[in-house]
């Protein structure tokens, strides 16, 4: 504020609110109630407070009183957030109702005034900054109570459809507040000289008239839908109808280049008025994409109850009224405008990668983890911007930062949510054929992650990050495994070379999957496995001949095939094994590797106290993914569920646990065996309690291990490996892969497999989870001003680590 003064009045006024009371009837759009929330308040706390109510009010028409809020000084919203705290918000709310419905009504009133003049002087563009202001202090306590949820979708006796105060208006014409204030705030987005750049000289008394430019014309970037950018006044952004709000937002977030011209260290020298924009830009952009009707969720939810026909689900739930943020994104077609979306946010992404030689010489970013939720829905809305992406080597510009962030993530709990994201993107991605292909690319960047050195491709690096998310990731994950290995699974038959690092990572995993204890240890943990042996049949079927790395080291390794070949299934080897619990499986310390990249730093826990907030549980794979069988044409054709032949081996289990619940109950000390809070993991878990391995059981899904194959491999090559040693004395293993890869398995392996794909599907377990997420990320993200801080969330719960 200007000086001590102003902000001396501004605290009396708001004072005032708790001591002065006003009485404003209320109607609903139905007719149903017409009562003030101040009788609403009497009604319920039966008129516990009601001597409160007699002392002087305060008149809606007493503008010297109302326009101390915003007309006689130029507040912050750092002064709004102090002056008015919360515990004053809701006792104007408790005990002075009226006060604090006229507030909202005289704020909203001010804003459509604002909009009607279109702000021509400064003091009117300053009250429309301060009544904004205001209004966001004060309308996350309102939503808190229940009496006032409907409040902003009441009407006011007295203000018409324009919106303002006219004694003489019809009030079935009367607008409810809630679309009076958004309808105000859309017009202001596109305000002449205060929110966009005039095309046209103006003055006070010439100003143009929001009600009639085509706000097409005044979008705020350019790019989808507008092919020329307006002068740029970070004035206009600091302020900042549906398609050009749309398009605006979308423009001004693709279009940021943090970087600039490249200049070392400019965000020290020059301030960046244009992130906070961009920052608030792709927040509102992934709130209003969230789909309220009847989208996934509800369909997912059908399908789940098969009792339900679609005509009856269909009459139960109308539908509401179209999403055309939605609509308008799944139209986005042309060729420049999905590149310019695509480099855009490739860009924003790759951003944190960047490196010079001058240390933290360049801007960084920290809104990555919107970028990635506007990322997916636009796969998830726009099947013509996801095989765009997919369509060209652009996809590797957005894999390789999700990646960068995984890795970077895997021991942080608080960000356990941008673990969950990036391999969900993965996994919609790797249903695609093209994903697989483009992943041959070499990789030739050097990104700075705590990664062994390694030359080769980017499925090599997608391989080598995932085995370090599995071999050193915190518990939390777990989870995630099953997503992890079906992403190994999509792309597998389609990697022509894996390199020697990446090969090996891939028999770490089988190695310490396949010990008798983990798999006698939970219901699930033998589908890992299965995973990891369909991934190597796909390689020998489809890829052999440029794949002797991973042939040599299935060769090097192919005690562990026959032992899981010759896993023990009576019930004293099961006990004996269970009681051994051998430290062979993942842990920290046992993962052999070779030297990090120069310049990485290793993934580190966050700090004590770090705020996270809770997430909701995410279903297992089998329900969030649908097998299609890829035939000679390339076409995809669904197969039924009950074909995967680890899922029918469970049947005799006894586990009524769902995926989510099996999949994290898996034992900790598989993962980090010298952890004690590991040990007492097990006890916790009362499902694992009311379940052991048996004889039964093992039989049951050891038939069905896909062992073949890679027998028959290891039939044919073992021999003839083992016999050049001996005859040339080869003790160096170049000479041994230059057999193998000019070797031939053709006529000698069983007929090949059909290619399984499992794509993603919408479900309601994910968009609960999304929806959750994305808030979550919103309300850790603003804390200035901290807009949701001390208020009652209902979302999800602010932990401290």
């Amino acid at each position: 504020m200007g000086n001590a003064d102003t902000k001396l009045h501004f605290r009396k006024a708001v004072i005032q609110l708790t001591t002065k009371t006003q009485t404003v009837e209320m109607k609903l759009p139905d007719g149903s109630l017409s009562c003030s929330p101040e009788d609403m308040k009497c009604r319920e706390k039966q008129g516990k407070h009601r001597s409160r109510f007699i002392i002087e009010p305060v008149e809606a028409t007493d503008d010297v009183f109302w326009d101390q809020f915003w007309a006689d000084s130029s507040t912050t919203i750092q002064d709004v957030f102090a002056l008015v705290p919360a515990a004053e918000i809701r006792a104007v709310r408790e005990e002075s109702p009226s006060n604090l419905a006229t507030l909202c009504y005289k704020a909203v009133e001010r804003l459509v005034q604002g909009a009607e003049s279109s702000c021509p002087t400064e003091k009117e563009r300053q009250i429309v900054l301060n009544c904004t202001r205001l209004l966001t202090r004060v309308l996350p306590y309102i939503f808190e109570d229940a009496d006032w949820r409907g409040f902003f979708w009441s009407t006011v006796p007295g203000a018409g459809r324009a919106g303002c105060l006219d004694e003489d208006s019809d009030d079935e014409e009367a607008r409810p507040l809630a679309e009076s204030l958004l309808l105000a705030v859309a017009d202001l987005l596109f305000c002449p000289d205060f929110t966009v750049q005039s095309h046209k000289k103006s003055s006070p008394d010439s100003a143009e008239d929001i009600q009639t430019l085509d706000s097409c014309e005044y979008i705020w970037e350019a790019g989808v839908g507008f092919a020329q950018s307006p002068l740029l006044n970070y004035v206009h952004d600091l302020n900042r109808h549906a398609l050009p709000l749309f398009t605006s937002l979308l423009n001004v977030v693709c279009a940021y280049d943090p970087v600039g011209y490249g200049i070392p260290y400019n965000h020290l020298l020059f301030s960046d008025y244009r992130e906070q924009l961009v920052e608030q830009a792709v927040q509102i952009l992934i709130v209003t994409l969230e789909q309220e009707t009847k989208t996934a969720a509800s369909v997912a939810l059908q399908a789940l109850d098969a009792s339900t026909s679609p005509a009856a689900v269909e009459e139960q739930e109308p539908a509401g009224p179209e999403n055309l943020f939605v609509n308008y994104l799944s139209r986005i077609h042309r060729e420049e405008d999905l590149n310019f979306i695509l480099k855009g946010l490739a860009r924003l992404l790759n951003n944190p990668l960047v490196q010079t030689y001058l240390p933290r010489s360049t801007k960084r970013i920290h809104f990555y983890q919107e970028l990635l939720i506007l990322f997916w829905k636009f796969c998830d809305f726009n099947k013509k911007f996801l095989f765009f992406v997919l369509k060209s080597s652009d996809v590797l510009d957005v894999l390789v930062p999700i990646l960068f962030y995984l890795n970077d993530a895997r021991a942080d709990q608080s960000r356990v949510g941008l673990m969950h994201i990036g391999v969900f993107i993965l996994l919609l991605l790797s249903g695609e054929r093209n994903f697989g292909v483009r992943l041959n690319k070499p990789y030739t960047l050097r990104v700075p992650m705590d990664i062994p050195v390694f030359t080769g491709t980017h499925a090599d690096l997608l391989v080598v990050i995932f085995h370090k998310i599995i071999t050193s990731g915190h518990q939390r994950l777990q989870p995630l495994f099953d997503c992890l290995l079906t992403i190994i699974v999509n792309i597998s038959p389609y990697l022509k070379s894996l390199s020697m690092v990446a090969a090996n990572k891939m028999l770490h995993l089988l190695e310490a999957f396949s010990t008798p204890w983990f798999l006698f240890s939970s219901p699930q943990n033998h589908h890992l496995v299965f995973f990891l042996l369909e991934v190597f049949n796909n390689i020998i079927q489809y890829q052999f001949d440029g794949n002797c790395n991973l042939v040599y080291a299935t060769i090097r390794k192919r005690t562990v095939f026959h032992q899981l070949a010759n896993l023990p299934s009576d019930t004293a080897s099961i006990q004996k094994a269970l009681q051994k619990k051998k430290k062979s499986g993942i842990t920290r310390n046992n993962s052999t590797e070779t030297e990090s990249m120069e310049g990485s730093r290793p993934a580190v826990p966050a700090e004590p106290g770090t705020l996270k907030t809770s997430l909701e549980a995410t279903p297992g794979i089998d329900k969030i993914t649908e097998k299609s069988q890829v035939s000679q044409d390339g076409t995809m054709v669904a197969v039924p569920h009950s074909d995967c032949p680890q899922t029918t081996a469970d049947s005799s289990a006894g586990a009524g646990a769902s995926d989510t619940e099996s999949n994290s109950e898996r034992d900790h000390e598989v993962y980090h065996a010298e952890s004690e809070p590991a040990k007492s993991r097990l006890s916790s878990i009362s499902s694992a309690a009311a379940w052991s391995a048996n004889t039964d059981w093992v039989l049951s899904w050891k038939a069905k291990l896909p062992l073949q194959t890679i027998m028959r491999l290891l039939q044919v090559l073992v021999p003839q490996v083992e016999k050049i040693c001996i005859d040339k004395g080869l003790t160096d293993e170049s000479e041994i892969l230059k057999f193998l890869q000019h070797g031939t398995l053709v006529g000698l392996l069983p007929v090949p497999h059909p290619i399984l794909i499992r794509k993603y599907q919408a479900n309601a377990g994910t968009a609960m989870w999304f929806r959750t997420y994305m808030w979550g990320v919103i309300y850790l993200r603003n804390v200035d001003p901290p807009v949701w801080y001390d208020t009652d969330i209902k979302l999800f719960e602010i932990q401290r680590i």
